[in-house]
């Protein structure tokens, strides 16, 4: 049991692993949306008459009427782009210096020849968790070669052990903070028909009221309804295409470290004959 634990053990990988305290992300996106949306977007200039309850001069004060729900939306939207950028990070770390195919070719080619020594430096040169992954399965190679008492399906067995344990290791670090991503694509959405439920409200209260004077009232709820409404879709577009092809990425990712074990231990199982 000890050889598969040591033989599972990936080497740490080297770089940039992601954020896992992803929270303060979302208080850091927040206070900066707060500001964003009081001194950029609530700038007495962006209105008639330099007051926020007159009407809006441009697109930045037409934002700004979308209410409290603006600076909600902002943070989503703001969390979605921080977190992109410390997936796409994150995963650059993962599958190492050079391409992902044409490392699992050399490595392949290496493994057919028995040449596992230039296999691990190929690993070596790669790093990542591609490579940590592949080194643990190369160590039990050699290990199970050296081992006595085991016949050689158990063999093969510990060295699919070894790779499914180290692939395991690795994986909660490829998949950190992407719920997060995928549960931006509907809260964006339901913030935003939030913000134009409350919006549509507003408007329907200034027609109750009647009166020409109660016109602002009115395109104030409209335009607060329509704001909304459009950030909650943007916020959710960037989210699912983020998610997307961060899930992707990873699915290439996991399919290659599949194809990688699946050689190593068949390469075993062909170049040994059975233990009497």
């Amino acid at each position: 049991m000890a050889t598969t634990q040591n033989a599972a053990s990936p080497k740490k990988s080297q770089g940039f692993q992601g954020i896992r305290a992803a929270i303060w992300v979302i208080v850091v996106c927040l206070i900066i949306a707060i500001c964003i949306y009081n001194f950029l977007l609530g700038n007495p200039e962006n209105f008639a008459g330099n007051d926020t309850a007159g009407h809006p001069t441009n697109l930045l004060g037409t934002i700004y009427k979308g209410g409290i729900i603006v600076p909600i939306i902002q943070t989503l939207l703001l969390t979605v782009i921080a977190l992109s950028i410390e997936r796409w990070l994150a995963l650059r770390t993962a599958f190492g210096k050079g391409s992902l195919a044409k490392f699992v070719q050399n490595v392949k080619a290496a493994v057919a020849k028995g040449d596992f020594n230039a296999a691990q430096n190929i690993c070596d040169k790669q790093r990542g968790s591609v490579a940590n992954v592949v080194s643990a399965s190369i160590r039990a190679y050699k290990e199970m070669e050296s081992a006595s008492g085991l016949k050689k399906a158990q063999k093969v067995a510990k060295i699919q052990q070894a790779h499914e344990e180290a692939t395991q290791l690795e994986m909660p670090t490829l998949q950190m903070n992407l719920p997060i991503l995928a549960t931006i694509v509907t809260l964006g959405t339901l913030t935003g028909l939030l913000g134009t439920v409350i919006g549509m409200i507003r408007s329907f209260q200034a027609l109750a009221a009647g009166g020409g004077g109660d016109s602002l009232a009115l395109s104030t709820g409209i335009s607060e309804a329509l704001i909304n409404t459009a950030f909650g879709i943007l916020t959710s577009w960037c989210s699912v295409i983020a998610y997307n092809t961060f899930t992707n990425k990873i699915d290439k990712l996991t399919y290659a470290l599949d194809e990688v074990g699946y050689t190593i231990a068949q390469t075993y199982e062909a170049n040994h004959t059975e233990e009497a």
